[in-house]
């Protein structure tokens, strides 16, 4: 749907600079042409701006004079572009409402009559699901489970029983929501598993991502607070809570039990040992294996710096050698500090 700029700014805000144009696209800067608009997120992009062929640009205030085409200045040009993606490129939503008759829904379930029920999806005895809502082929809200209003469940989905999934959340294909945690117990010779009893329980507004896992607790609940974004192929085992608007990249792993606080952001591939507590406000970098608890705000990273395969292996060998290096400077520490107490005025370290 094409928009005029005039009309992007009384939606979304900002301030209109030259000539107003009809916007048919969005498209990165380099890329852009006459009826597409792009955004431009701080001076080291001048030299592109000046370049790009775009209709238009959404630009901070110090870019205006060299944008040279109609600009919508704003205070986060890249803010502002994720919602104008929003306005003209809306997510999927409930358009026919009612139950496809593949659809397998239980007789007590209760389904919002505005929602969309589509090919082959299972809605099991108890259920709810909200106002609006999307349910995409093959996805399954087993017994007892509930579906906030507003909320699209891509094709695959599966929402386990007596799970809860707040209002305006999107999960795409393939994810599960309160799966098993990983619960077993040693008896000697075989393992026992633990029933996990718990729930996995989402917030409003939180995105997860495809093939993403959410296990159920195996006690208390699994929590994900309000907000919160979670990329493809994450999992998050049993008892764990996520803080408010906390994003982690792909492949993260979070292991059972531990806290991560709000507006944390987790670079992909990070691996978190379970019952940590990880405070608000912390990055974390891709690849990094957190093992202790971080509790002040800040970057951490813990990956070893690439290098060769020749180079690598002759650093883990010095790797190997450090607990023995210290311990031999201990002992010539102990041997200086026992010639200093002989004599305080002796200036030779020991051989």
């Amino acid at each position: 749907m094409a928009w005029t700029l005039s009309e992007i700014v009384a939606r979304l805000g900002g301030e209109l600079h030259g000539e107003d144009r009809l916007i048919a696209r969005l498209a990165p800067l380099d890329e852009a042409g006459a009826d597409e608009i792009a955004f431009v997120t701080g001076t080291k992009h001048a030299d592109a701006l000046r370049a790009s062929a775009a209709g238009a640009v959404i630009v901070k205030a110090d870019l205006l004079d060299i944008a040279a085409r109609p600009a919508i200045v704003c205070a986060d040009p890249y803010v502002y572009f994720a919602r104008l993606a929003g306005l003209m490129c809306p997510p999927p939503a409930a358009r026919a409402a009612g139950a496809h008759p593949s659809a397998a829904v239980a007789a007590d379930a209760q389904v919002a009559a505005s929602a969309e029920i589509r090919e082959f999806v299972s809605i099991g005895a108890g259920a709810v699901i909200g106002e609006r809502v999307l349910l995409m082929a093959g996805a399954v809200v087993e017994a007892g489970a509930v579906i906030g209003d507003d909320c699209v469940l891509h094709p695959r989905v599966v929402v386990h029983h007596g799970c809860v999934v707040g209002a305006r959340c999107i999960l795409h294909a393939g994810a599960v929501i309160g799966a098993d945690g990983f619960g077993n117990a040693w008896a000697g010779d075989h393992w026992e598993k633990i029933p996990q009893i718990g729930r996995a329980v989402l917030g409003d507004d939180v995105e997860i991502g495809a093939n993403t896992t959410i296990d159920r607790g195996a006690l208390a609940d699994t929590v994900i607070e309000r907000g919160v974004r979670l990329d493809n192929l994450i999992h998050i085992a049993h008892n764990c809570r996520v803080g408010a608007h906390t994003a982690m990249a792909a492949c993260v792993g979070v292991a059972g039990s531990t806290s991560i606080g709000a507006n944390c952001m987790i670079g992909g591939a990070a691996m978190i040992s379970g019952h940590l507590k990880i405070g608000d406000r912390v990055h974390i970098s891709g690849g990094t294996l957190v093992a202790k608890n971080l509790d002040k705000p800040g970057q951490y990273t813990a990956v070893y710096p690439l290098a060769t395969h020749k180079e690598w292996l002759g650093n883990a060998a010095h790797v190997r050698q450090l607990g023995k290096l210290a311990a031999r400077v201990k002992q010539l520490e102990a041997r200086l500090a026992a010639a200093n107490a002989t004599d305080p005025h002796s200036t030779k370290e020991p051989q």
